[in-house]
């Protein structure tokens, strides 16, 4: 009970994100296309392709958890390619350059090993790049102790929960969400910051990830 009152060395401070998504004008009809744009967009854009899936179906998880492995399976037809790049487990990473890096080992070791021509998407469903600005807003949401934490929790928004447990751990290549890492850091409780780092976001939808934290966090 004493921990859940224990004061942090420094507040956390909930933040929420806007999200503007923004067409590159590039797109892919093949495999050799889609390797050729995967190495030239910019990060935003590997993380928008297999991240926002998580957003958007926020009731279900999606049978394909990124885009490409989407188009792969159901546009061009290559379905054995398309699972496994929907099988690259992305909580491995810790930055959305190693993430583009095996995509690419993926897409090129496919095509080093075909015999047959490749496919072409039919016109109309070549895969369109995407980016995404993101404009981090704080809150009225603080924690001084984990109880307020918990509490809090509870009630921020999704978007909270996506920025905080995604784009801190890899779009700003922190390597550990920021909800273990003020654990740790302000609260001294290394054991349940290890607990938090240690849930699969990529298994939940986002309102089940904030229940899995709760209860993480209520257990101690």
């Amino acid at each position: 009970m004493l921990k859940l009152y224990k004061k942090a060395k420094e507040p956390f401070y909930f933040c929420t994100r806007l999200n503007l998504s923004e067409l590159l004008g590039v797109r892919a009809r093949n495999l050799t296309d889609l390797i050729n744009m995967i190495k030239a967009v910019p990060d935003s854009s590997i993380f928008y392709h297999t991240h926002m899936f998580l957003e958007q179906k926020q009731d279900i998880i999606p049978e394909h958890t990124n885009e490409f492995a989407y188009w792969v399976s159901h546009v061009l037809g290559e379905h054995v390619l398309g699972e496994e790049l929907a099988s690259i487990d992305l909580v491995e990473f810790k930055s959305i350059r190693a993430i583009r890096e095996k995509l690419i080992m993926v897409l090129e070791h496919n095509l080093f090993d075909r015999t047959d021509s490749l496919r072409v998407a039919a016109r109309g469903m070549e895969f369109e790049f995407m980016k995404s600005h993101s404009f981090i807003l704080p809150t009225k949401y603080s924690a001084n102790s984990l109880f307020d934490f918990i509490r809090a929790l509870k009630e921020v928004s999704v978007n909270t929960l996506y920025f905080h447990f995604f784009e801190s751990r890899l779009r700003l290549e922190k390597g550990i969400n920021d909800f273990s890492c003020w654990i740790d850091m302000s609260l001294g409780f290394a054991e349940l910051a290890e607990k938090v780092a240690s849930i699969d976001p990529y298994t939940h939808t986002l309102e089940g990830l904030r229940h899995s934290l709760v209860r993480t966090l209520e257990k101690g």
